[in-house]
């Protein structure tokens, strides 16, 4: 049910309906980085429509078959990823979005090394049944390279993952809620 809003114009509601729009759409290309990094299969079939089309590097499918392809692949390569979303543009016309969200691919690899590689996700969403989700993605990569290795800062604090340890599953520390505090206060000098 909806009820009329008072003392904003048409114009005004309709640049309100197009930013909520917007922000539904930002969410889910944020819930596919987070699934991807958290290893979540629920939340990242959740940013695709059941038939939609991907093409990221040699791979070219559907939604389920990605998530096992990517988290095998990223199971075997590194310790951790982070799928990092940069500029993003949005164009919406009815119930079909374009986007184009440049990203920043940052991982630990299993030997240790840092790999980062950057590019863009182009995609179209539909909106269906009242939820924004990809329809089509091409993944673009435009750059790639090693960052030198070094130890992780406070890896050896003692009590560090008290709160949690950092984990590709749902039990990462993102997940607790309430999240909560159990560390000891400690100042460094």
């Amino acid at each position: 049910m909806t009820t009329p809003v008072t003392g904003l114009s048409p114009d005004r509601i309709a640049r309100l309906e197009s930013i909520l729009d917007r922000q539904d759409i930002l969410d889910t290309l944020t819930r596919f980085s987070r699934a991807m990094d958290r290893f979540d299969r629920d939340l990242f079939l959740s940013a695709f429509h059941p038939d939609a089309i991907i093409a990221a590097g040699s791979f070219v499918g559907g939604p389920v078959d990605l998530y096992d392809w990517s988290t095998d692949m990223h199971a075997r390569g590194q310790k951790a990823t982070h799928h990092n979303l940069l500029n993003h543009t949005c164009d919406i016309d009815g119930d079909t979005a374009h986007t184009e969200t440049y990203y920043l691919f940052a991982a630990r690899n299993l030997d240790d090394s840092n790999w980062v590689a950057g590019g863009r996700y182009i995609d179209r969403l539909e909106r269906r049944d009242g939820q924004w989700r990809i329809a089509l993605r091409t993944n673009m990569i435009e750059w790639s390279g090693m960052v030198p290795s070094m130890e992780i800062p406070f890896a050896d604090v003692p009590g560090i993952h008290d709160n949690g340890a950092p984990s590709r599953s749902t039990s990462d520390p993102s997940y607790t809620r309430p999240l909560t505090n159990v560390r000891e206060p400690n100042v460094p000098g």
